[in-house]
């Protein structure tokens, strides 16, 4: 099956060049305006907001990146699909010793391209559990392969639970027949990331009567524009001026709530969290939740007024504070 290369930095509206923070810039932008939960136009909107993600996951990541830009250049010089990295040895067999089957996925919120080059093998079917796959899968009767993907979950579908439509296209290798099998599958509230979702006989076809192996389909968080995730918890930068991170200030941060206020006590430091408990992510099935956590960036004004700079060269002189001082 053709696959589609993906133009990530199209998508994001960058140049190849980019640098790392042109690249966040730009997904932070794109993310806020075509996120589900603010666009009018949700269908299309989620829609592009899976791009932007795939598209962010990609070059994002400084080696995943590197892989991309040489995939690109095998792409542009003879117009052929390149195979996918570790295709040599991995589902090289059915359940019967025959070619294993592909897997196409639709609703995991990933491209085919992405699966099949940046995915964990997920268009392949494979054995799980430590097995010879090689020595066994020749026997008569065998059950078919488990077959692992990954699906794309937002933030806000951990925190409320939800029911997604997936389709899974298999391909037999011999004859080149297609059986696309359509299901849903339950993400439940509270849903870590890496948490596999099983979805029993989804996966390889068994052979000689066998039933089919099962599909495990590992749970990925979409990149949030307001939030970093780190278990339960979630973190929010906000920026400070220098005077508001000396006198204290009140801000404004998002929460799956609604807004609400925190209070930046006076004196406080470039990098400092300050946690509202609750907030966060559901930990389970008891109702418990993690905390949101308010990281302050200390920003220094890019540009000085002479009235400005006459202000801050008069707080130097009479200020006692010395950072540099010896203890």
């Amino acid at each position: 099956m053709a696959v589609k290369f993906q133009d990530y930095y199209e998508t994001l509206g960058v140049a190849r060049t980019a640098s790392p923070e042109e690249i966040k810039q730009a997904f932070r932008k794109l993310a806020r305006r075509y996120h589900p939960d603010v666009a009018k136009d949700k269908k299309t909107a989620e829609e592009k907001f899976k791009e932007i993600n795939e598209a962010n996951e990609v070059l994002g990541d400084p080696v995943k990146r590197r892989k991309y830009d040489e995939l690109g250049a095998q792409w542009q010089e003879d117009g052929r699909t390149p195979s996918p990295p570790g295709w040599e040895g991995r589902g090289a067999q059915a359940a019967d010793g025959g070619p294993a089957h592909e897997f196409h996925f639709t609703g995991t919120g990933f491209s085919d391209f992405f699966e099949q080059f940046f995915g964990g093998g997920s268009r392949f079917g494979f054995e799980s559990g430590g097995r010879d796959f090689h020595a066994e899968s020749r026997a008569e009767g065998r059950r078919g392969a488990d077959v692992e993907g990954e699906i794309l979950v937002t933030l806000a579908e951990v925190m409320h639970g939800t029911m997604r439509a997936i389709s899974l296209q298999t391909v037999d290798p011999r004859t080149g027949k297609a059986e696309t099998h359509s299901f849903q599958v339950r993400i439940p509230s509270g849903a870590m990331e890496g948490r596999r979702i099983r979805v029993p006989g989804k996966g390889e076809p068994g052979a000689g009567g066998a039933p089919a192996g099962d599909l495990y389909l590992r749970v990925r968080y979409a990149a949030h524009p307001d939030f970093r995730v780190r278990g339960a918890d979630l973190y929010h930068d906000v920026d400070l001026a220098p005077w508001e991170a000396v006198l204290g200030t009140t801000v404004v941060a998002p929460s799956f709530e609604g807004a609400i206020q925190v209070r930046i006590p006076p004196a406080t430091n470039h990098g400092a969290q300050l946690r509202v408990r609750g907030h966060g992510l559901p930990k389970g099935r008891g109702g418990e939740r993690g905390d949101l956590y308010v990281v302050t960036n200390i920003q220094v004004p890019p540009r000085l007024t002479e009235k400005e700079r006459t202000l801050w060269e008069e707080l130097s002189r009479t200020s006692r504070f010395n950072p540099r001082a010896p203890s």
